[in-house]
């Protein structure tokens, strides 16, 4: 009777501790779907999209070298985030690219994948297998494709550096830095970047009755033989409105980008004529500058495009009111050179105190990956 009382007892304990067990199993499980679901990263993209990640992405594909660019702010080695790019160099310019591969060497095994000016691939995404897709918004695949991607494990993220780069550049870039995990570091950037965008608001604020002088902005000066590449509204235009200027190009342009005529510059007769360049116009003839060309070899292509007929008969052109800047500059966050330099030519002893290049310097020791070096814009002598 004794052995079965102990017998009936130690079942008892066995079936306690079997529930016991299974109990603990049970919070176990609870507990790391818990640290699951906060370690996902929630987004809302530039198209307003929800994408969940189970935590930062190692494997990022993207669709545009800038975005690359944009990382190198935010994170000490991006390209060991690379699983591929476009190797679209014409964006970044040649001597860029050789510095960024000189610091890390492993882009030049990264693999490629179009641009967001090409097609984009489906398969070849499928094949790669990124941990997360970030792609151009205004490039973005079809609704078929992303179901496509979904269904393989690929999550797509769209922002946009482009079309409405002072509404859409801050929440993109916040995007990418909760993509990797480096949404502190954005946050510090992101507040650099408004206390000189701010700087320059708060002036033309507190003088509403100062004109503003009509710009001119030739982008890719020197592209082809026709004149003229110009913004219209949006895109670099907003960059102009900000500096304080009047673009004249959205007064007939209902679009981001167009083309106008010498004849419409004439008769509009700009107070400022700005063109953009950069290496990718060497072949071209055009407006060269950016790492690596001497300062001589940049106010030279610059004064041959204003030696362009008819352009050389603008008042802006005559009075020397003329100015090259690094394509490279905009659509990134690197924007901020480029608005500070407009406000300088735009509006001239108003923002003396003003100093891209001083901007510069400190974007180099504070935030990027590859510090920038070369001529990034110039005045006319």
């Amino acid at each position: 009777m004794r052995f079965q009382c102990t017998a009936e007892r130690a079942q008892v304990l066995m079936a306690r501790l079997l529930a016991v067990l299974l109990l603990s199993l049970g919070l176990s499980a609870t507990a790391a779907a818990q640290v699951r679901t906060a370690a996902a990263l929630r987004i809302v993209d530039l198209a307003q999209r929800e994408v969940t990640l189970p935590g930062p992405a190692k494997r990022i594909m993207i669709d545009d070298g800038r975005f690359l660019i944009a990382m190198g702010l935010i994170h000490p080695d991006p390209v060991s985030l690379l699983a591929a790019w476009p190797r679209d160099i014409n964006r970044v310019g040649e001597k860029t690219y050789q510095a960024w591969r000189t610091k890390f060497p492993r882009i030049d095994s990264v693999a490629q994948v179009p641009s967001s000016a090409a097609t984009f691939s489906l398969e070849r995404t499928i094949a790669i297998k990124p941990d997360v897709a970030v792609l151009s918004l205004d490039q973005a695949p079809s609704a078929e494709e992303l179901k496509i991607l979904a269904a393989a494990g690929i999550p797509v993220v769209f922002i946009d550096f482009f079309s409405k780069p002072l509404q859409n550049l801050e929440p993109s870039l916040k995007i990418l830095g909760q993509i990797i995990g480096r949404s502190g570091q954005t946050e510090e950037f992101l507040a650099f970047r408004h206390q000189h965008m701010n700087r320059i608001a708060e002036v033309l604020k507190q003088q509403p009755d100062r004109a503003r002088p009509k710009v001119f902005f030739e982008a890719h000066a020197g592209m082809s033989p026709d004149c003229c590449n110009s913004p219209g509204k949006g895109n670099i235009g907003d960059y102009i409105e900000l500096a304080g200027g009047h673009n004249i190009g959205a007064d007939i342009l209902p679009g981001a980008f167009g083309r106008v005529n010498v004849e419409y510059m004439v008769s509009r007769e700009p107070d400022v004529y700005i063109a953009t360049g950069g290496p990718h116009l060497e072949k071209a003839n055009g407006l060269v500058l950016g790492p690596g060309y001497a300062e001589d070899r940049v106010q030279a292509s610059l004064a041959r495009m204003m030696q362009r007929p008819g352009i050389s008969l603008l008042a802006a052109v005559q009075n020397k009111q003329v100015h090259g800047l690094s394509h490279q500059l905009l659509n990134s966050p690197l924007d901020i050179l480029a608005v500070e330099a407009l406000a300088r030519w735009i509006h001239p002893g108003l923002f003396d105190d003003i100093d891209p290049s001083r901007t510069l310097a400190e974007i180099n020791t504070r935030f990027l990956a590859v510090p920038l070096e070369g001529i990034y814009w110039i005045d006319l002598k």
